[in-house]
């Protein structure tokens, strides 16, 4: 029996990666799972609230890579693992966890991606989604405002002292191992396209369904 084909979507913070990694998911329906990298942050439950908000989120210290790495493997050996719920408002990890059943298709899905050589030796096709940087921070600071109740002047402050900083340092480079570059992210419909094409037709020829 054969592994399910693992797909990497990778970009910085709201390039359109999720919006990908979920249309593709919607289109292979019970024949892909997804795995998203946002869960799998480090527990800071030890940490006082203060504490937690001053984190640097964005450097890849920040991701229990360990714990990600093991789901993903058990994954890839037709196991299912209890992916963590993360929660955002207060920033750590809540006792929650929510079982992900493995498919012949593995949607992996985050900012860093692509960043570990361990986790890129496990990907069959790896894709970096990419916007326009200008547009990214409008709609980080639309969802971090309205989802999860931050201020402005934490939002841009933020943005500036860490996630820019950091998208430069981590996570643009890692569009050198790509091997496709989907611009424009979720808007682009042509492209998203495609990859669910490519998609489906790498699985018919695995054999389809396990």
């Amino acid at each position: 029996m054969s592994r399910p084909f693992a797909i990497g979507i990778a970009g910085g913070t709201k390039s359109g990666k999720t919006t990908v990694a979920r249309a593709l998911k919607e289109a292979l329906g019970g024949q892909a799972a997804l795995l998203a990298m946002d869960h799998y942050y480090l527990d800071q439950s030890h940490l006082s609230l203060e504490e937690r908000r001053r984190v640097n989120y964005d450097h890849p210290d920040a991701f229990d890579l360990p714990l990600y790495l093991e789901h993903v493997q058990r994954l890839l050996r037709w196991e299912s693992v209890e992916e963590p719920v993360y929660s955002f408002q207060d920033y750590t990890r809540t006792p929650l966890t929510r079982r992900v059943d493995p498919a012949p298709v593995l949607i992996l899905e985050g900012i860093l991606l692509l960043y570990d050589p361990r986790l890129r030796a496990l990907l069959d096709l790896k894709v970096f989604v990419e916007a326009d940087a200008d547009e990214r921070f409008i709609r980080r600071l639309r969802r971090d405002l309205l989802e999860r109740g931050r201020s402005l002047e934490s939002v841009v402050e933020q943005y500036l002292s860490q996630v820019k900083p950091m998208h430069e340092a981590f996570v643009e480079p890692t569009k050198r191992y790509a091997d496709i570059v989907l611009p424009r992210g979720g808007e682009n419909r042509v492209a998203l396209e495609m990859l669910i094409a490519k998609a489906q037709s790498r699985l018919a020829a695995r054999g389809g369904v396990r």
